[in-house]
């Protein structure tokens, strides 16, 4: 019985990390490249979210397509909310950089969609690779891909 009761709290200690990992996460890094205005406006809900009811860091970087919600001379398609409201992905970011989430675009984005960083929204700056993979392997962030 003594083996027993010590197994299972030796067990409960084990998974106790891993429980707790989520509450504990200093964050997010959140990778949007897809082009549909309803899977970007769901990224930008859920990192809203994590910063707004779980006061956590946000780290935002668009890729390919998803760039285009960072250009300010592309005002985005309206999507509308549950609550009838209607908002474009970029307002939604535009709303998250005032909150302090960090955006940046994929390094690879401007150059291809034949752009300078000129045409970025205000808080908006290009990726650095080294800083995007730290980010993307360190433990107390939580990814998330859309």
């Amino acid at each position: 019985m003594k083996k027993l009761i010590t197994t299972v709290a030796l067990g409960a200690i084990l998974t106790l990390p891993s429980v707790l990992s989520a509450d504990q996460a200093k964050g997010l890094n959140v990778l949007i490249n897809s082009e549909n205005p309803q899977t970007q406006a769901m990224a930008m809900v859920l990192s809203m979210m994590s910063i707004k009811k779980h006061n956590k860091e946000v780290n935002i970087v668009l890729c390919g397509p998803a760039g285009d919600i960072a250009d300010k001379n592309i005002k985005g398609t309206l999507v509308k909310r549950p609550d009838g409201k209607e908002l474009s992905p970029q307002q939604n970011l535009q709303m998250l950089i005032k909150m302090g989430a960090k955006v940046e675009v994929c390094p690879l984005y401007l150059p291809n969609a034949s752009k300078d960083a000129s045409v970025l929204l205000e808080g908006v700056t290009v990726a650095k690779p080294p800083m995007v993979a730290g980010n993307l392997l360190n433990k107390d962030y939580q990814n998330l891909s859309f």
